[in-house]
């Protein structure tokens, strides 16, 4: 019997990417809230885990930002049909009480995602959030956010160094 393109995906594409990322990880996060000025520099620890056999992983995080604690997760997977990683984004910091919901293309060394974020109160534009997942071996990944703004400019947010624990 023909193995189906996930079973394919799972052993030897996309989501043995994502497979290999489960595990226990600790680094450190940079946080800018203005272009290249370096705002909090702090301690960050997460778990990767499988979520439904594999289909997708949750990253569960906590950090600080200015000494005050967060917690957030990403639920990160691959679309076959649609050859795109795709993921969902909480956190008690940045999101507030909204969901991100982002998509993109793989990259030489993982992916590129873009979401959107905005509220009524800051008028109709909205900004964009782009992610960068980076993997270096098996036991080094970097997770780096741009702020996108409407006009079309990024600037650096955040960036998470994280090695495996």
């Amino acid at each position: 019997m023909a193995k189906s393109k996930f079973e394919i995906s799972l052993e030897e594409g996309d989501h043995n990417t994502l497979k290999n990322l489960i595990g226990e990880w600790q680094g450190q996060t940079k946080t800018w809230f203005e272009k290249d000025v370096l705002a909090d520099e702090s301690l960050t620890s997460g778990k990767i885990t499988s979520l439904l056999g594999d289909r997708f992983i949750s990253y569960d995080y906590e950090g600080s930002l200015d000494g005050k604690a967060f917690f957030g997760k990403m639920i990160i997977g691959f679309d076959i049909p649609y050859q795109k990683f795709t993921a969902s984004w909480i956190d008690s910091f940045h999101m507030g009480t909204q969901i991100m919901l982002s998509s993109g293309d793989a990259t030489e060394k993982g992916f590129s995602i873009l979401g959107t974020y905005g509220s009524p109160e800051y008028g109709d534009k909205l900004w964009g959030w782009r992610t960068e997942l980076e993997i270096f071996g098996k036991d080094e990944i970097v997770l780096t956010a741009y702020n996108v703004s409407p006009e079309g400019e990024e600037a650096k947010a955040t960036e998470t160094i994280l090695k495996r624990s």
